[in-house]
């Protein structure tokens, strides 16, 4: 058992280890590689425009990330092609499928960056251009498991002339055309030809060698080998895990024990239920184990007081009782009330936010459920989904107000900041003022909320247009308050502005808070977004291509939730 999944930069601890243990098999499967490329693999990661290439790896590896195999793809987005550089399982794997998966998933990988084409070399299985008995038949082998794909050499040119006279086993130039119905043109092939010769052997090969290779291409469109050995497709066995084509989904079971009943409470369990039968339709979510963290992270966040209350107050309520704060000391903090139920309007910011036997106990589950979502982004996940209730984003350093008690999000971009940069961006109908609140004086955490102008939409007191930071924090916060009657097209303008500050501020992490209370016809909202509009809203948060974390905030029309969160999805994870 496997899983397959994408690297994309050199920052996160868990891609370093798997890089260096991907140089370590590049140097002992391939001796005469230079050292000095394969110390260059980081820097093709980073810097792509220094090699006019753009580097993805893809690994293979078990659970314990311990790495089966892997595979290095080159695309040339000028030329639109893909380039093969390396497929290669570890030295001590023999069989498993994990080659083939591999190959596999780098065809789907050329075929989202839209390429004519995968171009690779591969040593000639004849031997009039190979000698040694030995690499000949590696040589075929090599061969042979492409012929699996439909992959061939292509022929009638001078590709495999040999740079010096006295090479031996001069590189076949092969060819995977994707399936595409097009065959591959000699213009299209001899620029392909030429920007492959000089980009990856600069040093090795003179202009009147590529001039010769590339003018040695006649055919129009170019021709391929006829298939000569007997092959038939490989199966990938469905157990293998394709990571980076999953959203790791994390459910708060423990939701559902806070459940109040008051008249009018919209902030109901159905809400998740909604949500679930909704997405269990896509094919994506891949439901995950959720670990306990300790109570420290939420004291990175929130006031050590303010928790410590929850957690108390909560423990000796009886399960029938629940205390709706109804006096606020907004003159003298310094003296909270003694009486622990009058204390909560100590550390709350409304009327209509209860405490009951069991607010902290779900609010605690949801923290552990949200830091689990983040922590698999920590080991290589890209996407993650954390379906939490009660929700979070209201909840400020030392308040809890708006159904929200702990702030789940903010705990999360705690967490992660430590490895990164991290942007919370807020697309709930509300406010996130706890979130502003809690990261108004930093500037490590990028916070971006779209939201009813606070005029007329809670929280009322935050979420105005000039408030943008304070103190080293100043200019990473950005609200975008919008009208009473917008419409989804106003909407969608303004995320096109809040990704372009996100895309500027250029984060290792983003952390989305996801509320459907956007909706058309939400008892709490006043917008009109469609379930149409979510798949295009979410269509372009996935251009931003960093790990993402999705957090559940609000969204109270039960009869919608399932349909416009399977639209999200579904723009989200579009190809």
């Amino acid at each position: 058992m496997f899983s397959i999944r994408r690297i994309h930069d050199y920052h996160l601890p868990i891609d370093q280890a798997a890089i260096k243990e991907i140089q370590i098999i590049l140097k002992k499967q391939f001796p005469l590689m230079a050292q000095e490329d394969i110390d260059d693999l980081p820097k093709k990661l980073i810097d792509p425009l220094k090699y006019q290439l753009r580097t993805t790896i893809l690994v293979a590896e078990t659970e314990r990330h311990k790495i089966k195999g892997f595979a290095i793809l080159q695309h040339a987005p000028d030329l639109n092609f893909s380039y093969l550089d390396f497929i290669s399982i570890a030295p001590e794997v023999t069989r498993g499928g994990v080659g083939s998966a591999l190959y596999q998933r780098v065809q789907e990988e050329a075929q989202l960056l839209n390429s004519v084409g995968i171009f690779m070399e591969c040593l000639p299985d004849v031997p009039e251009l190979c000698k040694e008995e030995k690499f000949l038949k590696e040589n075929k082998a090599r061969l042979r498991f492409y012929e699996q794909f439909d992959v061939f050499p292509i022929i009638n040119t001078k590709y495999e002339t040999p740079v010096k006279p006295e090479d031996d086993c001069p590189p076949y130039l092969v060819f995977d055309g994707l399936g595409k119905k097009d065959a591959l043109s000699r213009k299209d092939a001899k620029k392909i030809v030429k920007a492959i010769l000089n980009r990856k052997y600069e040093q090795t090969c003179s202009p009147e060698y590529v001039e010769m290779v590339v003018q040695s291409f006649k055919d129009d469109p170019v021709k391929l080998r006829a298939p000569i050995y007997k092959t038939t497709k490989p199966s990938v066995d469905q157990r293998i895990i394709l990571k980076d084509q999953q959203i790791a989904l994390f459910v708060n079971e423990k939701h559902d024990i806070h459940h109040v009943r008051s008249k009018g409470y919209v902030e109901s369990p159905v809400r998740v239920k909604s949500i679930l039968k909704g997405i269990s339709k896509l094919g994506f979510f891949d439901t995950r184990e959720i670990k306990s963290f300790p109570d420290k992270l939420i004291k990175e966040v929130h006031d050590v007081e303010f928790v410590d209350y929850l957690k108390n107050v909560c423990a000796n309520l009886s399960e029938k009782d629940s205390i709706y704060p109804y006096v606020f000391p907004i003159r003298n903090q310094t003296r909270p009330p003694k009486d622990m139920a009058i204390r909560a309007g100590y550390f709350c910011l409304d009327t209509f936010t209860p405490l009951n036997k069991n607010a902290y106990l779900a609010a605690r589950a949801a923290v552990d459920c949200t830091l689990s979502a983040a922590d698999s982004l920590l080991s290589g996940q890209r996407l993650a989904y954390s379906l939490v209730r009660p929700p979070g984003h209201h909840a400020e350093h030392r308040a809890f107000g708006g159904f929200c008690y702990f702030n789940n999000g903010a705990v999360a971009a705690n967490y992660l900041s430590k490895h990164g940069k991290v942007v919370v961006f807020d697309i709930d109908y509300h406010h996130g003022n706890g979130t502003q609140d809690i990261f108004y004086k930093r500037n490590d955490v990028l916070t971006v909320s779209i939201h009813g102008d606070p005029s007329f939409a809670y929280p009322y007191f935050s979420g105005f247009k000039d408030e943008t930071g304070e103190d080293g924090g100043l200019g990473f916060n950005l609200n975008i308050p919008l009208a009473e009657k917008s419409t989804a097209n106003q909407y969608f303008t303004a995320l096109k502005k809040a990704l372009e500050a996100i895309k500027e501020f250029d984060p290792k992490f983003v952390i989305i808070a996801l509320g459907f209370d956007t909706a058309k016809n939400d008892p709490t909202g006043t917008w009109p977004l469609a379930p149409e509009d979510f798949e295009r809203n979410a269509k372009e948060i996935a251009k931003l291509n960093r790990p993402t974390l999705i957090v559940q905030e609000g969204g109270y029309l039960s009869t919608t939730l399932g349909r416009n969160a399977h639209s999200f999805f579904s723009g989200l994870m579009a190809k």
